[in-house]
């Protein structure tokens, strides 16, 4: 079974409502527990971004789950690669919220010190992501 990494964007829809994260958050951590998908979500009150990692079929179905999910809009696959291990395994869904999007971490990996994953590459989002895992341990 291969392992996959999809890193997406969306923007929060105008169906979204306050505690919508939350709750996204709780049901992304058991369905994803169940189904052995890891990752990290970032969210701004505007824009989500996150990583999911795990067996092909698997991280496929939640993707498209999420596709169909009105909270979101404008869903943009940033990357999709195969990988031989995850770097995001010790969260059955990490959060970093808003507070942790510096604008120095921002400026490090986009073009603007605001976040905005739709002004990311892929490569960018992974390795902003990835100094957020190494260097922020409360997610």
């Amino acid at each position: 079974m291969f392992l996959i990494r999809i890193l997406y964007a969306s923007e929060v829809s105008s169906s979204f409502q306050p505690g919508d994260v939350e709750s996204i958050l709780e049901s992304a951590r058991h369905n994803n527990s169940a189904n052995n998908i890891t990752g990290l979500l970032c969210f701004n009150n505007k824009y989500f971004l996150q990583c999911l990692e795990g067996s092909r079929s698997r991280v496929n179905d939640t993707y498209q789950r999420i596709l169909k999910d009105p909270r979101h809009q404008r869903v943009i696959m940033l990357d999709y690669r195969e990988i031989f291990k995850r770097e995001f395994d010790q969260w059955s869904m990490g959060y970093v919220p808003q507070t942790h999007l510096t604008r120095n971490l921002n400026m490090r990996y986009s073009a603007t010190p605001e976040f905005d994953p739709f002004e990311m590459s892929g490569e960018s989002v992974y390795q902003l992501l990835a100094s957020i895992r190494d260097n922020i341990p409360s997610v």
